[in-house]
């Protein structure tokens, strides 16, 4: 409110004194001849005044020792300001309208040329400032004001990526009660934001303060838990404010304390004693490279200014001054290009005019030197002199440290890496953040620790936290009080999480927890009415409660469901043994066992005589052969080599799946299966029967708007009275099952594993959550740490610890579908026995033609297609014996060897298990003892 003050006196004090110039002061209307006006507005008194004067005169000398032919030379007309806006706005009036300037330089600061760009603006006169860098005066308000220097908002980014770095996330802002303090804080506060920290407190500082209340302030500030400041204002004020900094012990090791570049650039012109109490203070400043230059001319300055000011400390220029060097450089430049311009300014008849300021006229010459100095651009000494949309930018920023009398340069930010240890132009990497890019900072207190920006809280008032005072599940959340220490004591799940994820903030917060008693919604409506910070508790995140506060992420499980009667149905059903195995399985497991029987009966049929025989009996065979396998029970050999390897794959296969379905089949045998007594909380409405809640809950609305009548509903408190009225029942004035949230069933069920279940969702929720007030940041910060605790399974461990171990339920429930077997588990072992029978096959069937392609072709001559199918079919059920036979004597009588040949019976030659065939050859040929080869019958 002081300075706004003082600003309308100012503003009216200096229309007055406009006036009064405009009426006594002469008009003239040409410049000199040959010569480019150019006014300079400094507080010529002051340390930056007399160091900015001699490098103005510098490069005016400089220039024209460089171009010693120009033709339009400068004439500078200096002007005492003496600090004083008036004064500066007179000496302004004073250079228009008796030196007829083309231009004006300076004044030094923001207030000042608020006031001059206005009158610049007015007249089409640039006004250009190297040294007022608020944004509270813009070129894009005022079209004549040049900035020749960066403005001050657009340190916000390298001064928040600095507190980014170090991981700060409170951070208290202190300025000067100005316009040149507040301008550039709305950038700073977003671009704090950007890096996740954020502003808790804001101490503006007024100028004429005091040195009482400075301390006051600073006092204050000690109390809170916030270690990080960032400093923006003046010398003269921050001359007074570090000192008392340092009598409050607020320049020790635990501080961290950033300055911007308008008090960094104005070290040097501070007294030793300010300096010294700045020792450890981060410094955040354009960045000027060194050069030959820059080094030739400190020299040649230093001299010059030390013959002017012999009573001066000051070794170096300033940064404003070598900004005021270049601006002179680039006045001359415009001279130079645009020559001999007219001085005049038209000047419009009094009589004609409304306001006393048109008495000023307005330059012709102003905007075609406006145009030409807003597109020259050259290498000056504080950098590259480029203006954009009026003002000087920056390709870099410095991060120095102030150690002794000195800045010690501990790293480099720019737009495009950001933070780094070493300027690189050439550089590709990605953007950092990092504080490993930065050197090592000697901290306040002469520390090399980092602070961690945040400290245990002495006197400041403590989060008052909500709590309900009776929640029923002691488990989930418990209050007590104690009168010895008149406190109230939280415990419980929902309170350790908490607690958990505030220990996880990277700040302290000081807890009071209060008991409150009444509903949850109107708990929850408390932080609304301001009456706490915070609400704690088994909170459920609903819509309508989040109209009035701010959640945190749900810590808990979700939905509301139903706990009711139940019976263990362990083994009750006939059919259990089907269950195994999924319909499909059994399927493929069926046609694997038919399809392996049949390639047996393929392979073995011609050489295996248990293969052969009546239709129907091998039919029986292929079944029986391959179903006896599921239990190893095959009786048949099997001969071909074919044959072999397919069964010993298909029994690998059998054993797999066997296994598998034994321990399937033992696991559902032994597994506990509830069977609900109620399924469908419809059915329990439809049927009028009771149902129980929680008495305080947002249950109840749930329950209403599935229809139950106020008569069916019954509010309970705690799992004993849950567990007494699901005993009684409907009928005799119990209840046949409760609604809750599922944290809360799980707590009732633990104890109750083998009478109670829980059904399926009937009500979906969010779970619980932290209530804070609408925009508190408390939420979000929260929320991270939730999701932290949540990744590191932290949540998980306090979970467990509070209901798991407490369990006395012996027998956990399990779903029982992780115990059935289906196709998908197995299809790569029926691929493999489906490949194994396919192979065989296929080499049989190959086998098979290229041995009796002769006699096939032979006898199948001159048959249409259906007979010779016919005939390859019958050639194939003929026996094929083996290529050879152990030698055997036998003895037939003659009845025997003249005894007929009956189909089915043993053959009359002596060849074991080989049938006979008639032929051309009779038995009387084969004797009664024979030993030598088998008999090939052949058909003719």
């Amino acid at each position: 409110m002081g300075s706004r003050l003082e600003f309308i006196l100012q503003s009216s004090l200096f229309s007055v004194i406009t006036c009064a110039l405009l009426l006594l002061l002469p008009s003239g209307v040409v410049a000199k001849h040959g010569g480019f006006d150019v006014g300079v507005v400094l507080d010529l008194p002051s340390a930056v005044g007399k160091t900015t004067l001699t490098c103005i005169n510098m490069a005016l000398s400089d220039f024209y020792a460089a171009y010693p032919n120009s033709t339009t030379r400068l004439r500078l007309h200096p002007r005492d300001s003496t600090g004083d806006v008036v004064h500066a706005a007179s000496a302004a009036v004073d250079l228009m309208m008796n030196e007829k300037v083309q231009a004006i330089v300076g004044p030094q600061t923001s207030v000042e040329a608020m006031f001059l760009a206005d009158l610049g603006t007015r007249s089409r006169v640039p006004v250009i400032s190297f040294s007022a860098t608020s944004p509270s005066v813009s070129p894009k308000e005022k079209s004549y004001f040049v900035r020749a220097a960066p403005n001050d908002a657009d340190q916000a980014e390298p001064i928040a990526a600095v507190v980014g770095a170090f991981g700060w996330k409170r951070v208290v802002v202190v300025y000067e009660d100005t316009n040149i303090g507040s301008g550039p804080m709305p950038s700073l506060f977003d671009a704090l934001k950007d890096v996740k920290a954020r502003v808790p407190y804001r101490l503006v500082v007024s100028p004429t303060a005091s040195k009482e209340g400075i301390l006051k302030d600073l006092y204050k500030l000690k109390t809170m838990q916030t270690r990080v400041f960032v400093v923006h204002m003046g010398s003269s004020l921050a001359s007074r404010f570090f000192p008392l900094a340092m009598e409050a012990e607020m320049m020790s090791a635990g501080y961290a304390w950033i300055i911007t570049e308008g008090l960094a650039e104005l070290l040097d012109s501070v007294d030793a004693a300010v300096v010294h109490s700045m020792q450890g203070v981060i410094a955040v400043k354009p960045y000027i490279a060194e050069s030959k230059v820059l080094g030739d001319f400190k020299r040649r300055w230093r001299k010059k200014f030390l013959l002017e000011n012999p009573d001066s400390l000051l070794s170096e220029p300033s940064t404003i001054g070598l900004r005021a060097y270049d601006t002179i450089w680039a006045l001359a430049k415009v001279a130079e290009t645009l020559g001999v311009v007219s001085a005049r300014y038209a000047v419009t008849d009094i009589a004609d005019t409304s306001s006393d300021m048109a008495l000023l006229g307005t330059s012709e010459a102003g905007p075609e030197i406006l145009d030409s100095l807003l597109n020259t651009t050259f290498d000056g000494l504080s950098g590259n002199f480029r203006l954009i949309n009026g003002e000087l930018r920056t390709s870099a920023y410095e991060v120095v440290n102030l150690i002794g009398t000195s800045q010690r340069e501990v790293g480099f930010w720019t737009p495009p890496r950001g933070l780094s240890r070493h300027l690189d132009w050439s550089d590709q990497r990605e953007r950092s953040t990092s504080r490993e890019n930065l050197g090592l900072i000697i901290w306040p207190g002469e520390s090399t620790v980092v602070p961690k920006g945040w400290v245990e809280p002495v006197g400041e008032e403590k989060i008052r936290v909500g709590i309900p005072k009776e929640s029923g599940f002691d488990l989930i959340m418990k209050t007590d009080y104690q009168l010895s220490t008149n406190m109230t004591i939280a415990s419980g799940f929902v309170i350790e999480v908490f607690e958990e994820a505030v220990k996880k903030l990277p700040y302290a917060i000081p807890l009071e927890y209060v008991a409150y008693e009444g509903s949850y919604d109107s708990l929850v409506k408390q932080i609304a009415l301001q009456k706490f910070d915070a609400v704690v508790g088994d909170i459920t995140i609903t819509y309508d409660r989040s109209l009035s506060v701010d959640f945190t992420l749900p810590y808990t499980g979700r939905g509301v469901a139903m706990a009711v009667p139940a019976k263990d149905q362990r083994g009750e059903n006939g059919w259990i043994f089907l269950k195994p195995m999924v319909l499909e399985l059994w399927l493929a497991a069926g046609a694997f066992f038919v399809f392996t029987g049949a390639i047996v009966w393929v392979l073995e049929h011609r050489v295996n005589n248990g293969f052969r025989g009546p239709r129907a009996s091998q039919i029986g065979s292929v079944f029986y052969f391959s179903f006896s396998t599921l239990v190893f029970a095959h009786k048949e050999k099997v001969v071909s080599n074919l044959s072999r390897v397919v069964v010993i794959v298909w029994l690998f296969v059998v054993l797999v799946l066997t296994s598998s379905y034994t321990a399937s089949l033992a696991s559902m045998f032994t597994v506990r299966r509830l069977q609900p007594k109620y399924s469908d909380i419809n059915d329990l409405r439809r049927n009028g029967e009771s149902v129980g809640y929680p008495k305080g809950s947002f249950v109840e609305k749930v329950l209403k708007d599935l229809g139950f009548h106020e008569t069916q509903m019954k509010g309970y408190l705690t799992p004993e009275e849950y567990k007494m009225a699901l005993a009684k029942g409907s009928k005799n004035g119990g209840v046949s099952a409760i609604v809750d949230e599922i944290p809360y069933l799980r707590v009732f069920i633990k104890d109750q594993c083998s009478s109670y279940t829980i059904t399926d969702l009937i009500h979906n929720t969010e779970g619980f959550g932290y209530a804070f007030p609408k925009g508190s940041p408390l939420a979000i910060d929260l929320s991270r740490s939730i999701l932290n605790m949540t990744g590191s399974n932290k949540i998980l461990e306090i979970e467990n610890r509070w209901f798991r171990e407490y369990s006395s339920c012996a027998e956990k429930e399990s779903d029982i579908s992780l115990n059935i077997l289906d196709f998908k588990s197995f299809w790569g072992l029926f691929f493999i026995t489906g490949l194994a029978s396919t192979t065989s096959f296929l080499v049989f069937i190959v086998s098979f033609l290229r041995k009796n392609w002769e006699p096939l072709s032979r006898e199948v001559s001159g048959m249409s297609l259906r007979q010779k199918i016919f005939a390859i079919f019958e050639h194939f059920d003929r026996e094929d014996l083996p290529p050879t036979a152990s030698p055997r004597s036998c003895s037939v009588s003659k009845a025997e060897r003249t005894e007929p040949y009956r189909s089915g019976s043993e053959s009359p030659f002596c060849m074991s298990n080989n049938s006979y065939i008639q032929g051309n050859l009779s038995p009387d040929l084969v004797s009664s003892s024979c030993v030598g080869t088998p008999y090939h019958s052949q058909r003719s």
